[in-house]
């Protein structure tokens, strides 16, 4: 999704969840600026539905809640909270929460052309800062294509795959599940002519 700087005011962590409880538009805060976020395509929809549904099924009889496009992420206390596309948690801080999940153990971003270099690039760094992440996901809408970061036992070091076969399977080895691509795109009819992202 797209951003847009809403003003050049520097807002306070208290003054932007009081703005976002009223607002009928989501904005991401960081260091005290807000951004709005642009709508979504149908595809988009789809893929994050799908997703969601996915997770749901393995992760809710676990106990771990799962959420999708309007929870925002503490990515970092008091300065960066986006709205991932799915937010998988198994914190039982989260699990009472309200608004913010503090704890995820997956995040995923399904890309698009306005969004593409800053989910791969500012947001991959700050949700590499979250001490509880273990994955992070982004995945296309426009060709069978998903990128899979996961955390080793060196909390610095991270392990990238990609996948790009509708019949691959992503495994989510410490959680003991696996997601196929097939899935992920159930329904999806890419659009002719939309560009690679």
């Amino acid at each position: 999704m797209g951003h847009a700087q809403v003003s050049e005011h520097k807002y306070s962590v208290n003054e932007y969840f009081e703005m976002e409880e009223k607002s009928e538009i989501r904005h991401e805060y960081y260091d005290g600026e807000i951004f709005a976020m642009a709508g979504t395509t149908m595809n988009h929809n789809d893929i994050v539905d799908n997703i969601r549904t996915l997770f749901k099924g393995f992760f809710r009889p676990q106990g771990c809640r799962v959420f999708a496009e309007n929870i925002k992420v503490e990515a970092i206390e008091n300065l960066y909270y986006p709205y991932p596309d799915v937010i998988v948690t198994c914190s039982e801080e989260d699990i009472a929460g309200t608004y913010v999940v503090k704890n995820p153990v997956i995040l995923v971003e399904v890309l698009s052309k306005s969004s593409a270099s800053y989910d791969r690039g500012f947001k991959l760094r700050q949700y590499k800062n979250i001490a509880s992440l273990q994955y992070f996901l982004l995945v296309s809408q426009n060709e069978f294509y998903v990128e899979l970061y996961t955390r080793t036992s060196q909390k610095a070091v991270w392990n990238y795959q990609t996948f790009d076969n509708k019949d691959d399977i992503i495994y989510f080895e410490s959680m003991n599940f696996e997601m196929p691509l097939s899935a992920i795109y159930d329904s999806i009819v890419f659009i002719p002519g939309e560009e690679s992202i």
